[in-house]
């Protein structure tokens, strides 16, 4: 079985917890509006990589003195597209040591993938907005999935940091930043929150690929604003790095 791999980052510093080999997989359902990789989307672009999950791990290996304190982080893309691979390539890290980590919307949950979360030791899980009809709006899917994810990692004890982008004129709404903190309280499972303020560096990536950038003119978000909601989510107790 070979995965199909958009790119790889050797010393990535932003994606889990200290220096992570970060490997991106080609493919993604969704179309969130503010997403800054879309030449991962499609299924059946070429990817820049094809490797069997042994393959990887000899690139990852490659840097195994680097990343001892970190581990490898996989993300997208959606990497739940390519759970089988995963499973194998996670058990071949969890052999070796390495901590695994994975990037995820958690827009599916099937057998395959509850196999794989068997071998992830943490979970970054994006979760968008609660409101129904803004997640359709902001990521093209139903919004249930992701909390129906989140409801199987505290079920499997299973280590998540909860991750969720914070988007002028769309969720830095002080009522809905209210609405996820509390929701999210009720989880033992989050360790960590990332609070990530919405950006303009993907704008390019659009206009390279012949793509409309359906935010264009929506200025990224202010260290006020993004202070401001780091404060609404310490007041219900959450660990907000």
């Amino acid at each position: 079985m070979k995965g199909r791999i958009h790119s790889l980052e050797s010393f990535g510093t932003v994606d889990g917890p200290g220096i992570r080999f970060v490997i991106f997989m080609q493919g993604c359902p969704l179309r969130c509006l503010y997403c800054h990789n879309p030449d991962t989307w499609d299924t059946q672009n070429p990817s820049k990589y094809t490797m069997t999950a042994s393959e990887l791990l000899e690139e990852v290996l490659k840097y195994k003195n680097f990343i001892a304190k970190g581990g490898i982080t996989v993300t997208g893309g959606e990497p739940l597209l390519q759970a089988e691979f995963l499973k194998e390539f996670f058990i071949l890290c969890r052999a070796e040591g390495i901590h695994t980590a994975l990037d995820t919307s958690g827009c599916i949950l099937n057998d395959k993938i509850k196999e794989l979360l068997q071998y992830v030791d943490l979970v970054l899980l994006d979760i968008k907005t609660l409101d129904v009809e803004l997640h359709q709006t902001l990521t093209g899917i139903k919004r249930d999935g992701p909390l129906k994810f989140l409801d199987y990692l505290e079920a499997n004890h299973i280590d998540t940091w909860i991750r969720h982008v914070i988007v002028p004129g769309l969720t830095d709404n002080d009522e809905s930043l209210e609405k996820i903190a509390q929701y999210l309280t009720h989880f033992t499972v989050i360790k960590k929150i990332e609070l990530l303020p919405y950006h303009i560096m993907g704008e390019n990536k659009y206009e390279q690929l012949g793509m409309e950038y359906r935010l264009k003119g929506v200025e990224p978000l202010s260290a006020e604003r993004l202070e401001n909601a780091r404060t609404i989510f310490r007041k219900q107790n959450l660990t907000v790095g």
